[in-house]
C-alpha cells in the first residue's frame, strides 16, 4: 500500500499557486507579469460572457507575456481561444466538451488539458478522460461563480485530492486568511481568484500566498 501511494505522489506536480484571472483590478497584463515575476506555474484566463474578440485579444497579450517563461497559460472553457492564442492548455468544466473531443480538435503534443470536479465520484470518473490535472472544489463558499456547486470544505477536498492519482488543485473561496486550513489537509496545489484579482498590487498578493505555502512545503 505504501508503494502505491508513493507512486501516486510521484505522478503529481507540486507547484503551489495556480492563478485564475477574472476582471483583475490591476489589469490582465499587470497580473500576468506579476505571476511570471513571482514564478507562478499556471495562469488561467477566465473571461465569462465577454466579447469573443476581446477574449482572443487578451489571450494573445497574455501569451506574449508568458511565452518563453516557466508560467503556463491556460484558457478557461473556450477551445477556439486556446487554439487562436497558442496557449499552453485548456481548462474544461463538467458540462463542456470532453477532454477526448478537445484533444482530437487540438492534437498538438504538450498541450495541457484540465478538468473541474466537484465530488469524489466526479474525480474518479475524470480519470477515465486522462486529464493532466483536475480542479477540486469549491472548498469554501465563493462569489466568483453564480452557479457554484455546494462547498466541500477543506477536509473533504483534502480527502479527494489525496486519493486522486493525478495532479489536483483545490479551488473555491481560498485566500490568505484561510489558506492554512487547506494546506493543513496535505493539499499541495491551490487556486485563487479574488485573493489576487481584487488587489491593486498583484505581486504583493501573490507573494503573501506563496510565503504561506512555503511554510508548509519547505
Amino acid at each position: 500500500m505504501l508503494l502505491i501511494y508513493l507512486l501516486k505522489d510521484d505522478m503529481k506536480e507540486q507547484f503551489g499557486l495556480y492563478l485564475i484571472l477574472t476582471d483583475p483590478v490591476a489589469g490582465y497584463e499587470a497580473c500576468a507579469r506579476a505571476a511570471v515575476d513571482c514564478g507562478v506555474r499556471y495562469v488561467q484566463l477566465r473571461m465569462k460572457n465577454g466579447p469573443h474578440d476581446r477574449m482572443i485579444d487578451t489571450a494573445h497579450r497574455l501569451r506574449d507575456i508568458t511565452g518563453n517563461t516557466e508560467t503556463r497559460l491556460i484558457i478557461n472553457d473556450d477551445l477556439s481561444v486556446a487554439i487562436a492564442s497558442d496557449a499552453d492548455g485548456i481548462h474544461l468544466g463538467q458540462t463542456d466538451l470532453s477532454i477526448s473531443e478537445a484533444r482530437a480538435t487540438w492534437p498538438i503534443a504538450g498541450k495541457i488539458f484540465g478538468l473541474s470536479t466537484h465530488s469524489m465520484d466526479q474525480a474518479a470518473r475524470a480519470l477515465k478522460q486522462n486529464p493532466d490535472y483536475i480542479g477540486v472544489g469549491p472548498v469554501f463558499p465563493t462569489m466568483t461563480k453564480t452557479d457554484a456547486d455546494p462547498d466541500l470544505g477543506a477536509e473533504e477536498t483534502g480527502r479527494i485530492i489525496r486519493e486522486t492519482p493525478v495532479t489536483a488543485v483545490a479551488i473555491g473561496g481560498i485566500h490568505a486568511g484561510n489558506l492554512s486550513q487547506v494546506l493543513e489537509q496535505g493539499i499541495t496545489n491551490f487556486c485563487v481568484v479574488s485573493a489576487v484579482n481584487s488587489s491593486a498590487d498583484p505581486a504583493a498578493a501573490i507573494r503573501k500566498l506563496q510565503e504561506i505555502w512555503k511554510g508548509y512545503h519547505f
